[in-house]
Parts: C-alpha cells; structure tokens; sequence
C-alpha cells in the first residue's frame, strides 16, 4: 500500500451517519472566532456528495428567509463536530442541481418510508 493511501486512512472519521443526496442533514461546524471556539449549526438539504476517501464532500442547500444558501463542506473536517440526518429524502438522482429553480412546495422533497412491508 501506498504512503497516500495510509495517511487518508488516518483522516477517515468512522463516528459520521450514513447519507445522501435527497437527505435533510443538521451539520454542527465549529467555528473559530479570534482565540474563542463555538459551534453553529446548519440545516439544510444534501444537493450533492462528491469525490472519495478523505477528499469526499457534499454540498448542503438550505433558505434563508427567501434566499437559497448552499456551503460545500469535506465529510472528513476535523471542524465538523456531528452530523445529525434528520429525514431521508426519496429522489431518484445523486445530484439534485434542479432543486436552484424551484420555489416553495415545489422544493419539497418526498420522505422516504423507513417501515418494512407490512402485512394487512
């Protein structure tokens, strides 16, 4: 194995969830502010996951007020402290680019169904 590889193994978090795109995600980021530290959070739809091993990251769409604000965070930051899922999203598409367009109800995004099948 190569020395590259080795170290991206050392970058690789294990503690983070499961997600993708179509998913609404809570990500609390650390943020650094002169010698103070605290952390902010922001919530908002998965648009867009990219790249592989310790360089992956995702993109995450959110309004504010009547604005749509999108931030590209690495999956494998040390300044990430968690990532909370809060829904899963049903879409039949990794990149959600399409969702820049659309206003309102128009926006939303189907949850998808986490009970097995159930018998009646």
């Amino acid at each position: 194995m190569d020395k590259l590889k080795l170290v991206e193994q050392t970058v690789v978090r294990d503690d983070l969830p499961e997600f993708t795109a179509g998913d609404t995600v809570n990500v609390h980021y650390r943020v650094r502010e002169g010698d103070k530290e605290r952390i902010q959070q922001y919530q908002g739809v998965v648009i867009n996951e990219r790249g592989s091993g310790a360089n992956k990251t995702f993109t995450v769409r959110k309004m504010s007020g009547s604005v749509g604000v999108e931030r590209i965070f690495p999956l494998y930051s040390p300044f990430i402290a968690k990532i909370e899922v809060k829904k899963k999203g049903r879409v039949r598409r990794s990149k959600l680019f399409y969702l820049r367009d659309r206003r309102g109800k128009a926006a939303r995004i189907r949850e998808k169904d986490s009970t097995p099948n159930k018998k009646q």
